[in-house]
């Protein structure tokens, strides 16, 4: 698999962003900082989201995500992953923007983050499927269309805002 890098939000702008790796370890690692940054991104919007449809989505991605990691957690035994709540760096800065940002303003950053964030996995997941990482590539595989979900609803708010 080619290295592929993954912005997390869930992200605002273009940011650089862990890679996915090569192995399969080095992917499930990633996908968990993921899950994680989703997860917690996802609690915010619920919180601090102005509109129905952000608070949702933050429901959506908590959910999603919560069941995401339960499944990376347990491919993961096999690799020696752990099941720790590290988040990615650009996930961190980005609730870190958030939590400063009035309703209308979050809103909007949280959106056009996710969009893009969801962009860059759906891309490391679609290649990640197309590897021979037997039970790796069977996830990833088996994830993406959750994830192609998240991407689609977070373009369609950010195409209204």
């Amino acid at each position: 698999m080619k290295m592929r890098p993954l912005a997390l939000v869930f992200a605002g702008g273009l940011l650089a962003a862990p890679a996915f790796a090569d192995n399969p370890r080095e992917f499930l690692q990633e996908a968990l900082k993921g899950d994680n940054s989703e997860i917690m991104l996802g609690s915010l919007a619920q919180q601090k989201g102005d509109s129905r449809d952000v608070k949702r989505y933050g429901r959506i991605l908590v959910s999603d995500h919560t069941k995401a990691r339960a499944e990376v957690l347990s491919v993961g035994r096999q690799f020696g992953l752990r099941g720790d709540r590290r988040v990615a760096d650009e996930a961190r800065d980005e609730r870190e923007k958030l939590s400063h940002m009035r309703r209308p303003e979050f809103d909007r950053e949280f959106v056009h983050y996710m969009a893009e964030d969801h962009q860059k996995d759906v891309n490391a997941f679609r290649d990640e499927a197309h590897e021979r990482h037997g039970r790796v590539s069977r996830l990833a595989e088996t994830q993406l269309p959750v994830l192609e979900k998240h991407l689609r609803m977070a373009m369609a708010m950010d195409r209204r805002r």
